[in-house]
């Protein structure tokens, strides 16, 4: 099932995260019950944020974005897609040759 990853980031640190599970479309309500169990404000919505979110399946949230303070730089959320199939590094330097 697909998950809404949310990250809290400071200094370009992840402060705090969480993910649950989502189905495309429900992010708004899915990101609002995020933010009740991290205990921050729910950002604002906007054209601005829908459209980055449709096109690459993520967005940022920056503390203009809120109506009251927030104690950390940014607030990324992101649609992690479970497809099953397994993933594999195409870099050679991952590849085993054996002994």
């Amino acid at each position: 099932m697909a998950r809404l990853w949310v990250k809290m980031i400071a200094k370009h640190r992840i402060v705090q995260q969480s993910t649950l599970p989502c189905a495309w479309g429900e992010e708004e309500s899915v990101l609002r019950e995020i933010c009740r169990e991290l205990d921050i404000p729910a950002p604002l919505w906007l054209n601005k944020h829908r459209m980055e979110y449709d096109s690459f399946r993520r967005t940022i949230f920056l503390p203009e974005h809120f109506m009251e303070d927030i104690h950390f730089d940014k607030l990324e959320i992101e649609f992690l897609e479970d497809t099953n199939a397994k993933r594999k590094s195409n870099d050679p330097r991952n590849q085993f040759d054996g002994f």
